[in-house]
């Protein structure tokens, strides 16, 4: 069994049939699949800017990772709070109900966000940074794989609530996985969709300098997941459902 609709803020495979090269993306233009997405990927390409700025006078390489500032602190900041508004619009455009802390306000924290993994395999994306001295394969969520946290999302914290003692924490590497992790959280919605105000052509596949994927905005290269269970795809024409009123599903996750 597959799902014959797809779900609001998901990416993810789909079954080899009639129109499938178009049925995977095509959902992902609808108006109605999610709440303003170029809102959010707006939002990725002005981090994205500002990162290739740092990186104008800091060379993004191991030798650097450990260089820390207010500017690269800043922009992890940013990062990891967008990094949360995307967690929160998945959840909110899908089905949760989240529990109230004694002041009676949603309780959203990584713990709940950990449940998105399982829908959106976070876990199993790689990203890379072409422009990085050690060519390293970034997996900004692998940790939760094997019950870990988020170092990166870790150091967010530190750095955001004892900024004195925990800004060395700030520092590029962490700045650098904090931003492949917004380009997986934003990809595992939209694919390489930047809803920019340009026509949408057709690809056409050809040699390219770099491994794995291009990704929204082309400073990263990205590996999408490759593990999904037949149980787990999407299984449609897009060309036939998109007629339909009642297009789209909607993920529970309170029983995830």
């Amino acid at each position: 069994m597959s799902f014959s609709k797809p779900f609001h803020r998901n990416f993810r495979g789909i079954k080899d049939g009639p129109n499938s090269g178009y049925s995977k993306w095509g959902y992902i233009l609808d108006r109605d699949y999610a709440n303003n997405p170029a809102h959010y990927v707006r939002a990725f390409l002005l981090i994205q800017a500002d990162l290739i700025k740092i990186f104008e006078y800091v060379e993004p390489s191991n030798l650097a990772f450990k260089a820390y500032s207010f500017r690269i602190h800043e922009l992890l900041m940013r990062s990891c709070i967008e990094v949360e508004a995307n967690f929160k619009a998945i959840l909110a455009e899908n089905i949760y109900t989240p529990a109230l802390d004694r002041f009676g306000k949603p309780i959203l924290n990584m713990s709940v966000y950990k449940k998105i993994d399982k829908t959106h395999r976070l876990s199993s994306y790689k990203v890379i940074l072409p422009v990085e001295g050690s060519g390293r394969i970034i997996k900004p969520f692998l940790p939760w794989k094997n019950g870990k946290s988020i170092g990166w999302y870790a150091a967010y914290n530190a750095s955001k609530h004892d900024r004195h003692d925990e800004f060395k924490k700030a520092n590029l590497r962490n700045l650098i996985d904090a931003v492949a992790g917004l380009l997986v959280l934003i990809s595992s919605q939209f694919y390489d969709h930047d809803f920019s105000a340009g026509a949408t052509g057709l690809s056409v596949d050809g040699y390219d300098y770099h491994d794995m994927s291009a990704s929204i905005g082309s400073l990263f290269r990205i590996e999408f997941p490759d593990n999904w269970k037949k149980s787990e795809l999407y299984d449609f024409d897009w060309s036939a459902l998109k007629q339909q009123s009642n297009r789209f599903e909607k993920i529970d996750f309170n029983v995830i």
